[in-house]
Formats: structure tokens, sequence, C-alpha cells
């Protein structure tokens, strides 16, 4: 047997290679990684780089010889942010850790966004004698994140403008309103709207079309947002009470340059004519009008595919009254059908439109005619203001939390008892 002369020890020797091997893989490994990595020594004088690797050549375009001995602050240039650049100094000067994206320059001047990371090393004694930095082509990505902002910017500013759109239009549809009712000995009136979450097109009204005769008119106009805010518009001013510029009146024959009161149907005939002819896009809405002559009281009125006037006699089960018709603006061959109520003391008449019925809940029933006709029933007895608010309250409860999907307006004329 042969006894080893060091006593079973590794002889120097294949240390040294086992060390130069591993220091080699290292090196090899640093040399390959896509990363530019560097070495600052902190002891030197404006702490320049004392090593860079092939990745830090191939990122930048500078050779390692090019580099070694100055400060890595050489691929900063214009456009840069200020504030970042503070933040790294501030980590190099307190020697702690940090990791900033920088707008860096090539050395044939492309400019490319570095994602810069920096470690301190510290020596025996725990002082800090380098930097190590990892640093990475990250503009691709920074382009995309940039890209996607700025989009998300746009899509702001287009969503503000629109909501202010839609605030603007609110306003102008709540601006159709009547603010006030007419006075009529022996009738009262009322009217609640209740406008959805998007700006929809309900409008009603009552007018004074001469001394003994009322205009009583409430619509829903077809889809939702501005275009059918302006459309409520336009029929507000084609049912005003000016002679010469509503569909209210037609030109007299018997008297020149005088006006006389246009039956129910000749209103509703003209509307759906005239938007039969306006070029542009199918607009179309439904509607009830009718007069009611404050003497007898006595409603002639006609339903343009419009939910059905509810009549509450005293004392009697409501009764839905006639309705029919097509929505005007649809069909150019629409015939429409006069009907008449009478009112007697203590008579009410309830017009509404469809958001009222059609409320849905969070599983998505409908509120429904039932429902509808038993709280109008439950609030008989309380004044028609009163009344309206207990009906929207209830479609409010209903609709939570989906909130209300269209308008729901109601107009209530009261007989007096």
């Amino acid at each position: 047997m042969t006894i080893p002369t060091n006593g079973g020890a590794q002889s120097p020797n294949l240390d040294n290679q086992r060390l130069s091997a591993q220091l080699e893989l290292k090196n090899r490994a640093l040399a390959a990684t896509d990363e530019g990595i560097t070495i600052a020594d902190l002891s030197l004088p404006d702490n320049p780089l004392i090593y860079v690797n092939a990745g830090f050549e191939r990122l930048t375009g500078y050779s390692a010889a090019e580099v070694i001995g100055r400060n890595c602050r050489f691929l900063q240039g214009p456009g840069g942010n200020p504030q970042t650049v503070d933040i790294l100094r501030s980590a190099v000067r307190e020697r702690r850790a940090v990791t900033v994206q920088l707008l860096n320059y090539r050395k044939n001047g492309a400019p490319f966004w570095n994602r810069l990371s920096i470690t301190p090393v510290s020596d025996a004694t725990g002082v800090v004698t380098h930097f190590i930095g990892v640093q990475s082509d990250v503009t691709v990505e920074r382009e995309a994140t940039d890209a996607l902002r700025e989009a998300n910017e746009r899509l702001r500013a287009a969503s503000e403008a629109m909501r202010l759109n839609l605030q603007a239009a609110e306003a102008v549809q709540r601006s159709l309103l009547p603010a006030q009712l007419p006075h009529v000995p022996g009738m009262n009136f009322a009217f609640k709207f209740r406008p959805c979450h998007d700006v929809g097109g309900d409008c009603l009204n009552i007018l004074r079309l001469d001394d003994r005769h009322l205009g009583v008119y409430i619509l829903d106009v077809s889809g939702h947002g501005v275009a059918a805010a302006l459309l409520s518009v336009t029929l507000s001013h084609m049912l005003s009470v000016i002679p010469d510029r509503s569909f209210l009146y037609r030109a007299s024959g018997d008297c020149p340059g005088g006006y006389r009161i246009s039956s129910p149907v000749e209103v509703v005939t003209r509307l759906n004519q005239h938007f039969l002819q306006n070029p542009g896009p199918l607009q179309y809405f439904t509607m009830i009008y009718g007069i009611l002559d404050q003497v007898t009281a006595k409603f002639r009125y006609v339903s343009a595919g419009h939910l059905s006037p509810i009549h509450f006699p005293y004392g009697h089960a409501p009764r839905i009254r006639e309705t029919g018709g097509i929505p005007a603006g649809l069909l150019s061959q629409a015939k429409y059908e006069e009907h008449t109520i009478v009112l007697s003391p203590g008579d009410r008449l309830y017009l509404g439109t469809d958001g009222i019925m059609e409320a849905e809940s969070a599983s998505g029933d409908e509120y429904g005619l039932d429902r509808m006709l038993a709280t109008l029933g439950q609030c008989s007895a309380l004044p028609l203001a009163e009344s309206l608010t207990v009906l929207m309250d209830a479609i409010e409860e209903w609709s939570v939390p989906v909130g209300p999907a269209d308008d729901a307006s109601m107009l209530i004329i009261e007989r007096c008892a």
C-alpha cells in the first residue's frame, strides 16, 4: 500500500486548477448572458467601471476598453428624467440597492430604455466597496406601456367628453318637463319623472290650447343617449302652444291668419308623416296625445303604440283604456283612431311610460302591470304627488341593485270629487 506523503490532503496545484475552472465558468456565464453586467469601484474617484461583460458591449455598442475607468453616466443624454437620475445618485451616495428605468443612449446615438439594478458589495469589515450593476433593454416593454397609457388617457378623455355630453343632454331633457302645470278649477294635475342611468327620451306636458281646452301629451322616444334627448327637444317644439310653428294648431280657412285647434288624430298623423319624410336614420316614438275639455272633463286622445291610459273611476276597480296604433315615424300608411274618456268627480287618469312596468329586479323579473295597478290602488287616497312618489320609490326599490334601464314617467289627471 502506498501512503500519501501529504497525509491525504489535496495538492495545491489541484486546488488552483479547480478554482481556475470555476472562475472561467463564471466568466463564460457572465459573457453569455444578455444582460449587461458592470462592476463599479467606490474606492476610486468618480466610482469608475472596473469590469463590463460582453452583454454590456452588445447592449450599448461600447467595447470594454472604451468604458473601463469611466463612470457609467456617459450612457445618459437628453430626454432623461432628472428625478430618476436623482434617485439613482441618492442610492449610490447612501450605498443601497435600487432599480430604476433610465433613458440611455448607445454608442451610435440610438436611445433605449435601460432597466438598471445596482447592488452594493461589502468587504470583510462591512464597508461597501463596489456596486454590481445589471442592465436590461426594456425598450419594447416601455413603449408598449407608454402606448397603453396614452390609449387609456385618450379613452378617459373620450369618456369624460361623453359624460359631459350626456349631462348636457340630461339637463336639456329635464328642461323640457313643465316647470308649472296649469291651474284649472275642479282639476288636479301631477307628474313624476325618474331618469335612467343613461339619457332617455321621455317627455310630457299639459298645455293651454285656449280658454277651455288643454293639450296633454306623454311620449317615449326610441333608444337612449344624446340622439334620443335631441329628438325629445324637437318634439317639444313641435308640440308647443305657438300656433305658427306648432303641430297642435292648423290654419283656419274661416279667418285669414287665424288658427284652430288640431284634433288628436291630426296631430299624431302629421307627426308620423313628418318624421317619415326626414332623411337620415330612422327616428320613431310612442305617444299619447289628447285634448281635455276642462268644462265637461272629456278627454279625447290618440295612442301611437303607447302604454294604455289607466282610468281609476272613483270607488271602482281600475280600467285599462283603449290603446293601439303604430309608433309615429314607422309606417306611412299608419292610421290612428280617437278614443274618449269622460272623468266623473273623484276619477283619476294615469298616463305613463313603459319604463315603469319594464323595470327589472336583480333576477330579471319585470315590475309589471299587476304590481303597478296594485301600487296605484294602495295610493288612491293620497294626494296625486304623494301617490307618484310612492310608485317611483317602489320601482326604485324593485330595481336595486341593477338600477333603472329606462326612463319612468307618469302624469295624472284628477277630477276633484
